[in-house]
């Protein structure tokens, strides 16, 4: 059987693809269980600093395949209690992908909606090609939003635009994704994968401690009060600046050479 999602390591950085082209990458509840098993290896990697999100073919991920067969869904129907227990291992593979330990960066073209527009949104960096279309989609299909979705857009957008997204779904360009802070960036279609590359390999040559360290300071200030969040910090800063990396980027200034960093 083929392989729903797909997954390469290269110079420090795991790409993982959604592998259903023919369906728009749309979503199955294997493909959520595979690629929490994906998510699962690369995050216990130490040789894994970054972690790119993309799709296969000329689409991110349109969301739940909603013409697929009853069975694949997360939402079966054969009793209340399934459909929950189906959506808590899901709601868990997009609770592992946000809070992974790598810096993660989404890598979207074509269509991005629905749940897939959620997992985008659960990642720390977003580039779309100029082809790219977001869309909220989830009113239109009769349910009120999974994985997360306004919960990120929220505290992404503000909830004004968040609202306005959700409520009244539509297409959204890549423009404007951009002009709305939705996306950090957008290229060509052509260069997006390279660009997703290149923008990996920069995050992989930095202090891998710090940069850890910085996705758990910034995944701590979206859910505590500054005053929990500060001793934090300061615990991260102080085990950070006590490595060997922080000496090994004071020798590489010295020497005008760029720094070679090892994780201790």
């Amino acid at each position: 059987m083929t392989n729903r999602v797909v997954t390469r390591i290269e110079n420090a950085t795991a790409t993982i693809e959604f592998n259903n082209p023919d369906r728009r990458n749309a979503l199955s509840f294997d493909l959520l269980r595979e690629l929490g098993a994906a998510l699962t290896e690369v995050s216990s990697s130490s040789d894994v600093r970054v972690v790119i999100l993309t799709g296969r073919g000329s689409d991110f991920c349109v969301g739940t395949d909603l013409a697929a067969p009853r069975e694949t869904k997360t939402a079966r129907g054969e009793s209340v209690a399934d459909d929950t227990e189906r959506f808590r291992q899901i709601n868990a593979v997009l609770n592992h992908f946000h809070h992974m330990p790598q810096v993660t960066i989404a890598a979207i073209d074509g269509g991005c909606a629905g749940a897939g527009l959620s997992l985008a949104l659960a990642a720390d960096l977003r580039i779309a090609s100029t082809r790219a279309l977001f869309n909220t989609a989830f009113l239109t299909a009769g349910i009120p939003g999974d994985l997360g979705g306004i919960w990120f857009m929220t505290r992404l957008l503000g909830g004004a635009l968040a609202r306005d997204l959700f409520l009244l779904p539509r297409k959204i360009t890549a423009a404007e994704a951009h002009d709305r802070g939705l996306v950090g960036s957008v290229v060509p279609a052509t260069e997006l994968q390279t660009t997703a590359r290149d923008m990996a390999r920069r995050l992989a040559a930095v202090a891998p401690l710090a940069l850890r360290s910085m996705k758990q300071n910034f995944l701590q200030s979206a859910t505590t009060s500054l005053g929990d969040y500060l001793p934090a910090e300061a615990e991260r800063v102080v085990e950070c600046a006590r490595s060997e990396d922080v000496w090994e980027a004071i020798a590489a200034y010295r020497e005008k050479r760029p720094p070679v960093f090892t994780g201790r």
